[in-house]
């Protein structure tokens, strides 16, 4: 298949104009900016066309709830669609499903934990129509397992996975994702600590961690991610893997930490349905912190002469380029299809289908740069 047709579903939100601005530079495709409102697709489309984009580009009116959804997408004909359209907890495989319906490959962006477990589901119908279904082209699993396959080599046995996200309070932030951590914060959810499975609460166990000199030491707490489920299977014989986000500013930091307590000891069932005047009460500390955030990924185990090893891989993000992140992974993935260079098919979570040095070259042109220390013994 001569993949030219490419749909972003949500393609004028915070993350989807960021794809849809990458992909633009790209001759020969039409690129159609698809959600369920047509002035601001055909906003975006007027912005990137006023560039000199070489792409073609199209406003497309989509709505993934409407019941004609698999007919209407089919009217497009695209050849890939990306759904972009969090919060994408609760959300059924309706979107993947009609894509595999019309032959079109599918990439998300999706960090809730059973949706990009769980994709494999699709995966003898996304083989039966030799299309690419891929779930968590994100920052997590898409670029943390990118980075911790880089270095797997370099362990005899790696046995703990310990790694964090630091935004920047003046990053832009989506409602979704702002939606889908809401939604388990004070709630419990398993992790693999020690060789066996325990409970963790989101948003609970802070603590201070340090992300080198730009950044300094940020806040961190328990997130629920897909990484925590995926790992121990791929990573094996790992014994530990833990993760945790945090906010730039203590004030909120710590209110989040507070607010999963209310939420653990049952005085408020679900956080998630305050979103909106969440998210606007935030937006009153926007001028504060920085707009420097940062992504940090700690391996421990035994090297190949059996001594220990850590590995430390520090990921800086300035200039307010931090939002870029999360859409790389999906950019490159998009990039290989459009180019016929990945000929995987099935339906999978985002996990080996892209290198450490194919994110590099999709960075160089943006405020963003990682170090890696190694330390033996």
């Amino acid at each position: 298949m001569t993949l030219r047709r490419v749909l972003i579903l949500g393609g004028y939100g915070n993350f989807g104009k960021r794809i849809a601005e990458n992909l633009s530079g790209t001759a020969g495709i039409v690129l159609l900016i698809a959600g369920r409102n047509a002035d601001r697709a055909e906003a975006l489309c007027r912005q990137l066309a006023a560039r000199g984009s070489p792409a073609t580009l199209e406003p497309a009116v989509l709505d993934i709830n409407r019941a004609s959804f698999v007919d209407d997408l089919r009217a497009f004909a695209p050849d890939l669609v990306i759904h972009t359209g969090g919060p994408f907890q609760g959300q059924d495989y309706r979107v993947p499903q009609a894509c595999i319906a019309i032959g079109s490959h599918y990439i998300d962006l999706a960090d809730d934990r059973r949706f990009v477990c769980d994709i494999d589901s699709l995966d003898d119908q996304a083989r039966a129509r030799d299309v690419l279904v891929v779930a968590g082209a994100s920052s997590v699993p898409g670029l943390s397992s990118a980075v911790i396959d880089h270095f797997t080599d370099q362990f005899s046995a790696l046995e703990r996975i310990d790694f964090a996200i630091a935004p920047g309070n003046q990053a832009e932030r989506g409602e979704a994702t702002v939606h889908g951590i809401l939604s388990y914060t004070g709630h419990p959810f398993p992790v693999f600590d020690d060789g066996e499975w325990r409970n963790q609460y989101g948003w609970m166990a802070p603590r201070k961690q340090d992300f080198g000199p730009t950044i300094g030491r940020r806040w961190l707490a328990n997130i629920n991610i897909p990484d925590l489920e995926l790992f121990p299977e791929r990573y094996r014989p790992v014994k530990t893997v833990h993760f945790q986000a945090g906010l730039e500013l203590p004030v909120l930091h710590l209110g989040m930490v507070m607010m999963a307590w209310l939420a653990k000891v049952g005085l408020v069932r679900d956080w998630s349905a305050y979103t909106r005047p969440i998210v606007r009460a935030s937006e009153w500390f926007i001028r504060r912190g920085t707009d420097t955030g940062g992504m940090q990924i700690n391996l421990s185990g035994r090297n190949h002469s059996g001594q220990t090893r850590h590995i430390n891989w520090l990921l800086c993000a300035e200039n307010g380029e931090g939002p870029y992140i999360p859409t790389i992974s999906t950019i490159i993935l998009a990039r290989k299809l459009i180019a016929g260079s990945l000929t995987t098919r099935g339906a999978t979570p985002c996990l080996g289908l892209y290198s450490l040095a194919e994110f590099d070259q999709e960075i160089r042109s943006l405020a963003i740069h990682h170090r890696t220390e190694v330390t033996d013994g």
